[in-house]
């Protein structure tokens, strides 16, 4: 199938090219804009309790008035704030409400803390209807401007936190993030490949073709995609998409001109030498290719939305590289020939390969040798995996450290509870008309018991028919910590739910409860997703490598991989750095990143191995022929590829630093112990059963040109 594509790409590469350019128009013409969100409860389904305090919020109050951003005040010189200062605020507050700054709907000042450390004013907001709505982020860069004029002059300064202005400066840090993943992204390829080829036309080509092809086919399949399926795209994606362009495009152009340079040097004629290429690395890459889609299509089993959708997003990523990958780079460099390669001309000798041939043989001669001390250090580091803890910070951890919401949010901890920036929402609901005032009094004692809430609203606010009662609840601890997690899942949830009077019902809402159905989501996506996926990967090895042995300690090996992946990032962030945990979702993005994306390698290098047992070669000796033919690949892939998703430390949180370092990391020892060392050192340990029940079969013999093409179309370039 392989070499007919090959064949005809070659034959016709100019309807090739056509083909791209009319389905990027197309596609690009008639995709609707994508939107993501950054509202975690937009990817939760309906039956958890903290959706359906949402839903119960929207039905009873439409017009709740519940903070957007919080004014926090105090002194510059750090002194406790006098009558004077409060004055002072007092006035500030008023000159807010007379502007009628567009999209503020009510400003409030706080009583002042006890220490009187600080004074805030509560901000009401228009409500933000849809992803795309600015209202709430506009109205924060209004109220920041006018803040500046208001405390000028004054020993007072003053900053705007809260869920809006959090939101503000997440988006803000977002698109800074992802310029500098991609500016860095790209440097980085274009450094590497022009140090491994010695060429600038290899080292633009994949830019080129990812920038100007692959990525506006994939935005626009994706806004297709999201808009027919009522999908939301979590705004992480936008920087994941970035490095698997780039970072998994280059690799698959990267496995198809290594070995395009490896047929022009046994002989072949440069457009014999592409469809040869597209003969031997289609099936690898293809396979790699599915392995990778399958692993992000198991996100779809997920029951959080951003899941979902992520998976989709990436799914469609790596399809449309792969279809470019097969068909659009083989038509460019059929055009171009050897030319590809100007002005080296490194390509026409074979180089000595001493030190990846000197690896080999040490490792076909000691297979055993290779094989314990490559997986003692995979166990060594997994060992660490099992000190993860997950943290919830989606606020700070993905925003700047100086940024104004998280500075000031850090100040406002000085007088008030540490859940005052984000308060929870209990609801009390009726089923037997009006709520009277002694279950609303019974209740509000009964949350204000609870261990861990700092304080309940004096009177709960009513809906217009009395039927359901809001409680505003601060907790004692941050919003997003361990303690008030625990504080909700618990205590709160089952008091709420006990003290209700008989003929009502409560829940409990604020972005803490989402944050613990969050939780309860993660662990039943990891008893689904991950087996699934790791099973669908076995499957696609079985078929590519026509043995039902090899899949099995592959996938061991993937596994460890993933285990060593995770210890790291816990040694690292965790025990020598000393944060307290790592952002949720870093076990679920790293085990689909590491296992689809380090499957890729070793698909590569077993592929090689058994091309070597096809052609004759015992079991060790293919090993240490796969390893110098393919050592070289895997190395110049496995670092471009740790390099790309390296650049998302540059971004300048602790989110995407800890997600690039861990994956990073991962694709590292994909590479270089697992793919490298570990799977031919085991293949080779195992021989031939390693094959069963297929075998080594006969050798594959290169297609020539000759046999179909024109007479006058041979030529050598």
């Amino acid at each position: 199938m392989f070499s007919r594509l090959g064949r005809f790409v070659v034959r016709f590469p100019w309807l090739v090219i056509a083909a791209w350019v009319i389905a990027i128009v197309a596609v690009v013409a008639s995709a609707p804009k994508l939107t993501a969100t950054t509202d975690q409860s937009d990817f939760l389904p309906s039956h958890y309790e903290s959706v359906q305090a949402i839903n119960l919020q929207q039905k009873a109050f439409p017009n709740s008035n519940v903070p957007a951003a919080l004014v926090v005040f105090e002194r510059s010189d750090g002194a406790p704030m006098t009558d004077a200062d409060t004055a002072a605020v007092q006035d500030a507050a008023t000159k807010l409400t007379q502007q009628n700054i567009k999209d503020i709907t009510g400003v409030q000042v706080v009583p002042p803390a006890e220490n009187r450390a600080i004074e805030v004013v509560a901000v009401q907001m228009t409500k933000v209807t849809s992803p795309n709505d600015t209202k709430q982020s506009d109205a924060v860069k209004s109220l920041r401007d006018s803040l500046k004029e208001q405390v000028k002059g004054t020993d007072l300064k003053a900053g705007v936190t809260g869920t809006a202005a959090q939101n503000l400066d997440q988006q803000d840090s977002s698109k800074k993030g992802l310029i500098i993943i991609g500016v860095a992204t790209v440097l980085l390829i274009l450094v590497l490949l022009l140090v491994i080829f010695r060429s600038p036309i290899i080292a633009l080509l994949p830019i080129l073709v990812i920038f100007l092809v692959v990525s506006p086919m994939v935005n626009g399949l994706l806004g297709i995609v999201s808009d027919a399926f009522h999908l939301k795209i979590d705004s992480s994606v936008e920087s994941l998409l970035v490095v698997v362009l780039f970072g998994v495009g280059t690799d698959y152009i990267l496995f198809l001109m290594f070995r395009f340079r490896e047929r022009l040097r046994a002989g072949d004629d440069a457009k014999t030498a592409v469809v040869n290429a597209v003969t031997r690395v289609g099936e690898a890459i293809t396979s790699a290719a599915a392995a990778v889609i399958i692993a992000f299509g198991a996100l779809t089993l997920s029951t959080l939305g951003m899941f979902r959708s992520m998976g989709i997003a990436l799914a469609i990523a790596v399809a449309v590289t792969l279809l470019a990958g097969l068909t659009l780079i083989p038509a460019l460099v059929s055009l171009l020939g050897t030319k590809v390669f100007w002005p080296s001309r490194a390509w026409q000798t074979e180089p000595r390969g001493a030190r990846f041939a000197a690896i080999g043989n040490a490792l076909g001669k000691r297979p055993a040798v290779f094989a314990t001390a490559s997986g003692a250090v995979l166990i060594a580091l997994g060992v660490f995996a099992f000190g993860f803890n997950p943290t919830f910070d989606l606020s700070s951890g993905s925003t700047s450290d100086t940024s104004e919401s998280v500075v000031y949010g850090k100040e406002l901890l000085k007088g008030m509870p540490a859940g005052s920036t984000q308060p929870s929402q209990v609801y009390l609901q009726s089923r037997h008309g009006a709520l009277t005032a002694d279950e609303l009094n019974t209740f509000g004692a009964a949350l204000r018991g609870v261990k861990g809430v700092g304080e309940v609203g004096a009177q709960p606010a009513l809906s217009s028919d009395k039927t359901v009662a809001e409680y505003q609840v601060t907790l004692a601890d941050k919003p997003e910590s361990d303690a008030a997690l625990k504080t909700v899942k618990g205590p709160l949830r089952d008091t709420a739910h006990a003290a209700a009077p008989v003929g009502t019902s409560a829940v409990v809402g604020g972005m803490t409860s989402v944050f613990v159905d969050f939780q309860h989501a993660m662990n039943r996506d990891y008893t689904v997703v991950f087996p699934v996926a790791g099973i669908l990967i076995m499957i696609v090895l079985a078929l590519l490598l026509r043995s039902l042995v090899a899949p099995w300690y592959l996938m061991a090996s993937v596994f460890l991989g993933f285990a060593a992946t995770l210890g790291s990032a816990v040694l690292v962030f965790q025990h020598a750095q000393g944060d307290s945990g790592l952002i949720f979702t870093l076990p679920l993005i790293m085990y689909l990143f590491v296992v689809a994306l380090g499957t890729d390698y070793n698909i590569l290098m077993v592929a090689r191995l058994r091309e070597e047992a096809r052609e004759g070669h015992d079991p060790h000796r293919a090993a240490a022929l796969a390893l110098r033919h393919t050592g070289p690949t895997v190395a110049a892939a496995g670092v471009i590829l740790a390099g790309t998703f390296a650049s998302m430390m540059l971004a300048g949180n602790t989110v995407l630093t800890s997600m690039g370092f861990a994956i990073s990391v991962g694709i590292a020892i994909a590479a270089f112990v697992m793919a490298m060392f570990f799977t031919p050192a085991v293949t080779a340990l195992i021989g031939r059963r390693a094959w069963w029940p297929g075998h080594g079969g006969d050798a594959e013999q290169p297609a020539q040109w000759d046999e179909w093409a024109p007479t006058d179309a041979v030529s050598r370039r």
